[in-house]
């Protein structure tokens, strides 16, 4: 959030503006432009940091996958995160499945891609399918009256803006079953800049990473094939995906480990090799 004096003072450019505009010609504005866009190349172009986590798994471990999916009481939201660690969808993405997106006979869901908006389809798994179906059952009136979103709207009294789940009401009850399953880990604080935001911890497990599980489980399923984990995960270039496909930490350290305990033995060796020589 903006600070209320920082809010006010771009409400006031903003206002001069809107006044100033219409009077000049076009090649002032132009040289308004050209300001603007060396500030914003200073700023901003060129400076993007690499994720402060490197090569911190950001998705889901097998163990806190179970712990997270028995944390949730909710049947909606757990067919919800369900949708996301099965399929890969991103957050905006799940939330907006509807039941006209979904044939029942080939079980092929149709997705708007957000990042590519393109429209995409995949198979439902046969367990989640199931669920779906159950779900819709259980809650006909509700969906219809949602005009057939899956993950309809809580029924506050309140006017909604969309028919569906809003985004951040999904990652608030995401934060919350997070903490019942005690998969929580802060990993750093964020970079703000000029002060406009106070920084904020940074959480290792996001929505987001529900997504980067699906699509790491997908690669080992089918031995690392990157074009097709690559379409699986709907991106445009193979090379977003490998920033996804995580390597499993014990993993890792058992490679690490065999390279150390050769290097150990043949040391061991040398060692007892010149203590029988005297």
């Amino acid at each position: 959030m903006l600070k209320p004096e920082i809010r006010a003072e771009m409400q006031d450019v903003q206002d001069r503006l809107d006044l100033l505009l219409p009077k000049i010609g076009k090649h002032k504005i132009e040289l308004i432009q050209q300001h603007i866009a060396k500030h914003w190349e200073k700023r901003f172009q060129g400076k993007r940091r690499m994720p402060k986590y490197g090569s911190l798994n950001k998705g889901f471990t097998e163990q806190e996958i179970v712990a997270f999916f028995r944390a949730i009481d909710n049947d909606k939201f757990r067919l919800l995160f369900e949708y996301q660690a099965n399929l890969g969808l991103r957050i905006g993405e799940a939330c907006q499945v509807n039941i006209k997106d979904i044939n029942f006979e080939t079980r092929e869901l149709k997705i708007r891609t957000e990042k590519a908006r393109t429209i995409d389809t995949l198979i439902i798994p046969f367990p989640l399918f199931k669920e779906t179906i159950e779900f819709a059952q259980n809650n006909a009136e509700l969906i219809q009256e949602a005009q057939g979103y899956l993950f309809f709207a809580e029924q506050s009294g309140k006017p909604t803006k969309n028919p569906y789940i809003a985004v951040d009401y999904a990652r608030n009850r995401f934060r919350h079953y997070r903490e019942l399953a005690r998969v929580d880990e802060v990993y750093d604080v964020s970079d703000e800049i000029d002060g406009v935001r106070t920084p904020r911890k940074l959480h290792r497990l996001t929505t987001h990473s529900l997504r980067h599980y699906a699509i790491t489980r997908f690669a080992k399923q089918t031995n690392g094939n990157l074009v097709l984990t690559s379409r699986f995960a709907r991106h445009l270039e193979p090379n977003t995906t490998m920033t996804y496909i995580n390597t499993d930490k014990s993993e890792l350290y058992s490679q690490i480990d065999a390279i150390s305990l050769n290097k150990v033995t043949a040391l061991r060796k040398s060692f007892d090799d010149s203590f029988r020589a005297r």
